[in-house]
C-alpha cells in the first residue's frame, strides 16, 4: 500500500496557457519569439532530443541544455521545470512564463488487484480521468516483465458491444505527453522500469495516429523502450492500416476480429459495417507483404455467440485464404455491468482453441489480470472519461483515495 501514497505530482498550474505571448528583453539571454508555437505544444514531455536543443537556442541558451532537460525529463523523470536545478533559475523562470511545461499529471486513483496488477486514474489538465494498467508478470528465473496497457483516447467513439469503455462515452484523443505519461506514472509506481508496451486501453489508436505515433517513438528512442516490445491495437479503422505500414515499424500490429464473417462481427463491432471483413483481411495482408511483420489477430469469447468448434473452424478458414503465419489471441470475457454477455466456460475455450491448432493456427488464451480491480481486458471506464471531474467529486474521490492507502 506504500506504492499508493505521494504519487502525486506537482499542479500544473502553469501548464499551457492560450493568451498570446509578449516577449520582453532579459540581461541573461534574449527570449524566443515563440507566437508560431501552438499553446497546446507547450508540452516538454514527449520531445526529442534534437527538438529541445533547438528549443533552448531559440530562448538563446547553450545547445548542451537541451541534452539536459532530456535527461531530467527521461532519466530522472522530474515533473516541474522549477526542480531543474541543471538549469540556470533566470532560464527556468523564462520557460514557466513563455507558457512551457514538463506535462506530467497527478494520478488521482490507483486500484490494486490481488495479482499485483495496478489500475491508474489520472487527472488531466481539463480535469478528465484516463486509466492505464501496469501488469507485473515474474518468470520462472525471478525476472519481472513489467507491462504497460496504455489508453489512446479518453473514452471511445466506436462502441464495441462487449467493451466498458465506449458504454461510458467519449471526450478526446489524447496528446502525446499524456500518454508517455502514463508509462512513466507505472514505473513510478512500480519502482520499476516497463518493458512492454500495449495500446489496449481506453480509445481506438488508429483514430489518433499522430500522437500514437509521436508517442511510440518517445517510448522508443527517448525511454528506450524496444519497437518489437510495443503493440498497436486496432478494431480496423478505413485506410489507417496502410498508412501504419507505411511508417514500416518493427512493433505488433494486433488486429482485434472477434467474429470469422461479417455478419456476426458487425453484431459484435457495429464500426464493422463501415469496414468490411474482406477489406480489413486484405489490409492486414498488405501490411505483413509491406513490414515483414506477422499481424497478431484478438478475439474476444462470448459464450455462446462466436465461441463455438463451428466458428474457430471458420476463423481458420478465414485466415488461411488470407495468408499464413497468423497468431491469434483468444480472451475470454470480463464481465461489465449492464452486459448480457457472459464468459464461456474453460472447457469451451479450450475446444476452440484445438480447433484452430488442428488447422495449424496458433492460438493462445490469454491470462486474466486484474479482474478484481475492473483493469482487465474491456474492462476500464469511469464516471469522469464523459465530463470533467467537478471539485466536490474530486475532494470526495480523494477522501477515499486516502482511506484506501492509510
Amino acid at each position: 500500500m506504500a506504492l499508493l501514497h505521494q504519487v502525486c505530482s506537482v499542479p500544473l498550474a502553469r501548464a499551457i496557457r492560450s493568451r498570446s505571448l509578449t516577449i520582453a528583453s532579459s540581461a541573461a539571454a534574449p527570449r524566443p519569439c515563440l507566437s508560431m508555437v501552438d499553446s497546446n505544444s507547450r508540452v516538454l514531455l514527449g520531445m526529442s532530443e534534437q527538438e529541445l536543443q533547438q528549443l533552448v537556442v531559440d530562448f538563446g541558451q547553450e545547445k548542451y541544455r537541451g541534452k539536459q532537460i532530456h535527461h531530467l525529463l527521461y532519466k530522472r523523470k522530474v515533473k516541474d521545470i522549477q526542480y531543474f536545478t541543471y538549469l540556470p533559475q533566470v532560464f527556468r523562470n523564462d520557460l514557466q512564463e513563455a507558457g512551457w511545461s514538463v506535462g506530467r499529471s497527478p494520478i488521482h486513483h490507483a486500484v490494486p488487484a490481488a495479482d499485483g496488477t495496478i489500475k491508474l486514474l489520472i487527472k488531466l489538465e481539463d480535469n478528465r480521468l484516463v486509466e492505464t494498467v501496469g501488469i507485473p508478470v515474474e518468470d520462472e528465473k525471478g525476472s519481472v516483465r513489467l507491462t504497460a496497457c496504455v489508453s489512446s483516447q479518453i473514452g471511445c467513439p466506436l462502441r464495441c458491444s462487449f467493451c466498458a469503455t465506449g458504454k461510458g462515452g467519449y471526450s478526446r484523443n489524447l496528446q502525446r505527453h499524456e500518454i508517455v505519461d502514463q508509462v512513466l506514472a507505472i514505473e513510478e509506481l512500480f519502482k520499476h522500469r516497463v518493458t512492454n508496451v500495449v495500446f489496449m486501453g481506453m480509445g481506438e489508436p488508429m483514430l489518433n495516429m499522430k500522437s500514437v505515433l509521436e508517442a511510440h517513438r518517445c517510448l522508443n528512442k527517448d525511454i528506450q523502450i524496444g519497437q518489437r516490445m510495443i503493440t498497436i491495437s486496432t478494431v480496423g479503422v478505413p485506410n489507417t492500416i496502410k498508412k501504419l505500414a507505411s511508417y514500416k515499424l518493427q512493433s505488433t500490429l494486433a488486429v482485434s476480429l472477434h467474429a470469422p464473417n461479417q455478419k456476426l462481427r458487425e453484431m459484435i463491432v457495429p464500426s464493422a459495417k463501415s469496414y468490411p471483413l474482406e477489406a480489413l483481411m486484405k489490409d492486414c495482408r498488405d501490411y505483413f507483404l509491406e513490414t515483414n511483420r506477422r499481424v497478431s489477430f484478438e478475439y474476444t469469447l462470448l459464450a455462446g455467440v462466436n465461441d463455438s468448434v463451428e466458428h474457430a473452424i471458420e476463423l481458420a478458414e478465414l485466415l488461411h485464404e488470407w495468408g499464413r503465419g497468423h497468431h491469434v489471441n483468444l480472451i475470454p470475457f470480463n464481465p461489465i455491468e449492464g452486459s448480457e454477455y457472459r464468459r464461456p466456460y474453460k472447457k469451451a475455450m479450450l475446444a476452440f482453441a484445438a480447433a484452430l491448432e488442428s488447422r495449424k493456427i496458433t492460438a493462445s488464451i490469454r491470462q486474466t489480470r486484474g479482474l478484481d480491480a475492473s483493469a482487465a481486458c474491456g474492462q476500464l471506464r469511469n464516471d469522469f472519461q464523459k465530463s470533467p471531474l467537478l471539485a466536490d467529486s474530486e475532494s470526495h474521490q480523494q477522501s477515499q483515495l486516502a482511506a484506501v492507502a492509510c
